[in-house]
């Protein structure tokens, strides 16, 4: 059977999201105390650098596992796994 990249991060990717999940709801009672602008702003900034850096150990473990695989394996599904991967790190840079 086949198993994603981040499997052997599986459990800290979830942990991560969890934590980034208990954030957005600080910022929604952030709002809803009628917080500083500057406040509530600093903690979206802080939810998107860490949605960031899950998504960069996402990345890293699918260029270390799918994208490994698929170029030992040769053929048309290692450019297909290339183009799919520069694809995704453009939307990950261009935000």
């Amino acid at each position: 059977m086949n198993h994603p990249g981040y499997s052997d991060n599986k459990e800290s990717l979830l942990k991560r999201l969890k934590r980034i999940e208990g954030q957005v709801r600080g910022i929604e009672k952030m709002i809803e105390d009628d917080r500083y602008c500057i406040d509530v702003l600093d903690q979206i900034s802080s939810i998107n650098a860490a949605l960031k850096s899950v998504a960069v150990l996402m990345l890293s473990d699918h260029l270390s596992h799918c994208v490994s695989s698929a170029i030992k394996n040769g053929g048309e599904e290692a450019s297909l796994k290339l183009a799919e991967a520069t694809r995704s790190i453009e939307r990950l840079i261009s935000k």
